[in-house]
């Protein structure tokens, strides 16, 4: 395959300042990078994104990730391998990366699962990761940029 163009976010650097300074707020408010990259890599997964998820999985190994949760995180539901915390935070992940395959996008109890495990600042930094990576995947998918060209 070959890309239609360069990664918008190259072709125009202030989206790339942009985004890359939107990258820092979750862990600046002190989520943890690991949950972050397990974040990035479902989203990725969700939405095919070949560029991230062979990028996320390389990150979340930097930051100490087994390669059981890795393998795993697309299957997180029956894995024995996660907490409850990162469980909220990835069935939030599915419910926003998948807005338009139900009538009530965002249910109560995903919500609610997540307000237990998050408080506000922590909740709001999650929701800007998972919008974040979103963004990251639908300019890598819509111009078609090559998985394996971006090795963080």
């Amino acid at each position: 395959m070959q890309e239609r163009m360069g990664n918008p976010a190259l072709v125009l650097p202030a989206a790339m300042q942009a985004l890359n300074a939107l990258s820092k707020v979750p862990t600046e408010t002190g989520l943890s990078p690991k949950l972050l990259e397990l974040v990035n890599l479902r989203a990725s997964q969700i939405n095919g994104c070949s560029v991230c998820i062979d990028g996320h999985w390389r990150i979340a190994r930097k930051h100490g990730e087994t390669d059981e949760r890795l393998f795993a995180v697309a299957g997180w539901r029956d894995a024995p391998y996660y907490s409850d915390a990162e469980r909220a935070a990835l069935g939030l992940t599915e419910a926003i990366t998948r807005l338009s395959d139900r009538a009530d996008p965002v249910p109560d109890d995903i919500w609610d699962e997540a307000t237990r495990h998050y408080d506000g600042k922590s909740l709001a930094a999650l929701v800007i990761a998972i919008a974040n990576i979103n963004v990251w995947n639908r300019l890598n998918v819509a111009t078609r940029q090559v998985g394996g060209q971006w090795k963080p």
